[in-house]
């Protein structure tokens, strides 16, 4: 595991091998270890490896010694996942592109990496009105104090807004962004950047140092989509970099909602379109909760009386498979992803399965592909 960690590092410092040529080096030659050492007739059997990216690579590896270089990028760069660590974020890995690096400061939670605690993008324009303001700052506390880590870029505008509700609302917030994770931007957001690392954590696929860069911003978007299992779209004019994050979104199957808005408003004509394109409205604080499956609790009195009239189910003789996925849900929503991870079978026997447990009036599907026993 160490040794294909050293090589990530390495093979991410290549020019023109990005992310997807990086899975596809994996993939043909079973570790980046093996394919470090891939002579010029061999790397030209891994599809996008022309004369070019191959005499890039020959030069690039004539001049990085992988452990040397590990051992020199740790100084100024501690903390880093790499897609050989158990710790990489889960729902990245199922992105097309997910960043080979990605480092972070600040506290780590692993039940976020694995996937199991949820997490909801919140992203907008960088001249909010006032409306698109006070409704980020309500739905990032609401979800906040119902369990929710709330992901944005840490941008002016509606980044900030959602990062501040969140923390304010005592809540976890992840930022994601198109700098090295030692610096700050805009300049203005340090009390912010500093409050994150202390209730959350900073996240960045560039190393440390990493200036502004306006090619970075559309790249993080990806990350901000990927980390999570819905973006929110407060506010966006018709080119905004939030649309770009709502289109990733739709492309990794994630949850898309939008805040409705005003025709004649140039900040809500984004959400609009979004909304006309099949995007979930945002209607109060209550009705995305229930949309995200998390309808508050009731209090104790009411639980012992809503059981008291419900007689369980019975449950039939299920064959071994439908059994095994019975035996992961409860009554609580559990994510699709984390129902395939907890019964180690394909994704598609585990959706083939739950579709089956469904019919049977076992099991009960709500929005955000999250499941629960019946």
């Amino acid at each position: 595991m160490l040794e294909e960690r050293t090589y990530w590092l390495a093979w991410s410092q290549v020019d023109r091998v990005g992310p997807v040529l990086l899975r596809r080096l994996q993939q043909h030659f079973g570790t980046l270890a093996e394919a470090w050492k891939a002579n010029a007739t061999q790397l030209s059997q891994v599809e996008g490896f022309g004369t070019q990216i191959i005499n890039t690579v020959t030069t690039a590896r004539s001049q990085i010694h992988p452990e040397q270089f590990l051992e020199q990028h740790s100084k100024k760069n501690p903390h880093f996942w790499t897609l050989a660590d158990t710790d990489y974020p889960r729902l990245l890995l199922e992105i097309p592109s997910p960043p080979p690096v990605l480092y972070y400061r600040g506290l780590v939670e692993l039940q976020e990496n694995q996937g199991i605690k949820p997490m909801v993008s919140i992203v907008g324009t960088r001249n909010p009105t006032e409306y698109g303001k006070r409704w980020t700052r309500k739905i990032s506390a609401a979800l906040a104090q119902h369990g929710f880590t709330v992901v944005s870029g840490m941008a002016a505008g509606i980044d900030t807004e959602a990062h501040r509700g969140c923390l304010n609302a005592g809540g976890r917030t992840l930022a994601v962004l198109g700098t090295g994770v030692d610096m700050i931007y805009p300049p203005s957001n340090k009390p912010l950047y500093e409050q994150i690392q202390q209730q959350g954590l900073v996240l960045s696929e560039y190393p440390a140092g990493t200036k502004p860069n306006r090619a970075h911003f559309p790249q993080r978007n990806r990350i901000v989509a990927g980390l999570s299992r819905a973006v929110l779209v407060m506010e966006a004019p018709t080119k905004s970099g939030a649309l770009i994050t709502a289109y990733q979104a739709n492309e990794f199957c994630r949850d898309v909602y939008a805040l409705p808005g005003r025709l004649d408003d140039e900040q809500s004509v984004g959400c609009l379109g979004l909304l006309s394109r099949g995007s979930h409205v945002i209607l109060s604080e209550g009705h995305l909760l229930e949309m995200l499956g998390a309808i508050p609790q009731l209090d104790q009195a009411e639980q012992l009386s809503l059981f008291a009239q419900e007689q369980p189910k019975p449950v039939p003789e299920l064959e071994p498979e439908l059994a095994q996925v019975l035996q992961t849900l409860a009554s609580e929503p559990i994510p699709f992803d984390v129902i395939v991870q907890q019964t180690g079978l394909a994704a598609g026997s585990v959706s083939s399965t739950l579709l089956q447990l469904e019919l049977l009036g076992l099991v009960s599907q709500l929005p955000g592909m999250q499941y629960r026993r019946c």
